[in-house]
């Protein structure tokens, strides 16, 4: 394909030796990347969520559906209707729950999400107006661990004209979703008032002052121990700061995302559970996090973990698994 944009050798490898899952919209960016991803011989299969909020949604997912047909693909649909209070947090935590029960079930190793320099630009002022460290600024890397599988942004160093230019050379059919400039949203208007002039004006260097803010990222995150399955043990810092920027790397692979008042609860109480579905815990020199757990434990077990100085949010897991 002409003006095919150059993916790492290091995502490119990644790519090549899983079973990849991509995360389709039928927009220009997730477009783009099928056929970029289909041009370099990757493997991959395609979700769609159709929320049925635009008359265009239907044809979308039609359009899903044609494509998956024509290069062999398997192609994962979930519809559904939400509510417009906070609708952007709410189709966020319904599509990657659709996407980790495709991935769960159909035992897929990545999952291929189209984001570019322009969303992690975007996503750097929107953090940089609320007051943020270099670890929130830094924002998505392209690669990601999660708990049973890695998410790969293969497009994160390309900005949007390069992927536009893509699709107009190839003639690449796309849709366009009008409420991307709906400014009602935060982010939109990010995006049309600063991100997307500064970005096309000075690409070149975003990509590398990005490259130096990932770099420092991984210099700022606390050291983590992983232990027995889906127990992390984090080394406690003295600086609450780099205490929950652990925290909230770890959590994300459990599933959980951390608002700002999440953050704010775990350092003031150093032990409590996070949406009903992770377990924090604070220890003198240690931070444990591991997923909550219902169980009734026998005494014997008890008094271990009360010799051992084992959090008791944290013994319900290690039962569970002993």
């Amino acid at each position: 394909m002409l003006a095919l944009p150059k993916l790492s050798s290091s995502i490119l490898e990644e790519l090549k030796k899983g079973k990849n899952l991509l995360a389709f919209s039928a927009g220009s960016d997730s477009s783009a990347l099928f056929f970029i991803l289909q041009a370099l011989h990757v493997e991959f299969d395609i979700a769609i969520v159709n929320y049925q909020t635009r008359e265009q949604s239907l044809e979308e997912q039609e359009y899903a559906k044609a494509l998956a047909k024509e290069f062999g693909k398997k192609c994962y649909i979930f519809t559904c209707k939400l509510e417009a209070n906070n609708f952007e947090h709410n189709a966020r935590a319904t599509r990657y729950e659709f996407f980790e029960k495709i991935i769960k079930e159909h035992s897929y190793n990545t999952l291929l999400t189209a984001h570019h320099l322009n969303d992690k630009l975007e996503w750097f002022l929107m953090q940089l107006s609320k007051g943020a460290g270099a670890v929130e600024l830094s924002g998505m890397s392209e690669i990601e661990q999660s708990e049973d599988y890695k998410t790969i942004r293969p497009l994160l160093h390309i900005d949007k004209n390069e992927i536009l230019n893509f699709l107009h050379v190839n003639k690449i059919r796309h849709f366009l979703d009008s409420s991307n400039s709906d400014k009602k949203y935060f982010r939109n208007q990010i995006r049309e008032e600063f991100a997307s002039s500064f970005c096309e004006q000075f690409s070149s260097g975003i990509k590398k002052s990005f490259e130096y803010l990932e770099n420092d990222k991984q210099r700022l995150l606390p050291e983590e121990i992983e232990q027995k399955k889906k127990l992390y043990i984090l080394k406690r810092d003295e600086d609450d700061l780099i205490n929950i920027r652990g925290i909230d790397r770890v959590v994300k692979k459990l599933g959980v995302l951390l608002s700002s008042a999440m953050r704010d609860e775990i350092l003031k109480t150093k032990d409590c559970i996070v949406s009903s579905k992770v377990a924090i815990a604070f220890g003198a020199e240690k931070i444990y996090v591991c997923p909550v757990v219902n169980v009734t434990m026998d005494k014997k077990f008890k008094e271990k973990c009360r010799l051992e100085k084992i959090p008791s949010k944290i013994r319900p897991y290690l039962y569970s698994i002993a």
